[in-house]
């Protein structure tokens, strides 16, 4: 009679693998703007504008129809590293949310954007990210700190912006 618990010993081929497991992050950032959500998304949405959030980007273009679950946007960074992310658009319910998964440098990123309205007619944008990769090292970089050094230089130009173009309207 077989034991309940599974198979005999020696039966069932070990499912452990040797190998180093993927190293995880979690970087999480939110700031609250003047611009109410339907603002905040269009500025953001609008990616010939990411160039005066950061200088990192070199070039953006997309794959398919913008912000279309399945499309892609590929990006060239110039800084601190060069390297071409390839971003796949897996939701989408404007003026609310955005959610991508980004390859770049062997490592893979999911990403949620949300924007939500703060009661007082501005909006609290807030974003994680969760990075696996081999090591979070990479050419004598931490790729955590990395990471979140662009998104708190992109997202607090992002909520000047949107600020700037709140007050004129």
């Amino acid at each position: 009679m077989s034991h309940p618990s599974g198979p005999a010993p020696g039966l069932a081929p070990v499912l452990c693998d040797a190998r180093p497991k993927p190293e995880i992050a979690r970087i999480e950032y939110n700031l609250v703007t003047k611009a109410d959500c339907g603002l905040a998304w269009k500025i953001f949405t609008d990616c010939k504008r990411w160039h005066h959030f950061s200088d990192a980007y070199r070039s953006i273009e997309w794959r398919g129809a913008p912000w279309a679950p399945g499309s892609r946007l590929q990006i060239e960074i110039n800084r601190p590293i060069a390297a071409k992310q390839d971003r796949v658009i897996t939701l989408c319910t404007p003026p609310r949310c955005v959610a991508w998964i980004n390859h770049v440098l062997g490592y893979t990123m999911e990403q949620w954007l949300l924007f939500d309205p703060d009661g007082g007619g501005g909006t609290r944008v807030s974003t994680w990210i969760e990075i696996t990769g081999p090591s979070l090292n990479f050419d004598g970089h931490n790729i955590e700190k990395l990471v979140t050094r662009l998104v708190k230089e992109w997202f607090d130009n992002f909520g000047a912006e949107c600020d700037r173009v709140a007050e004129r309207t």
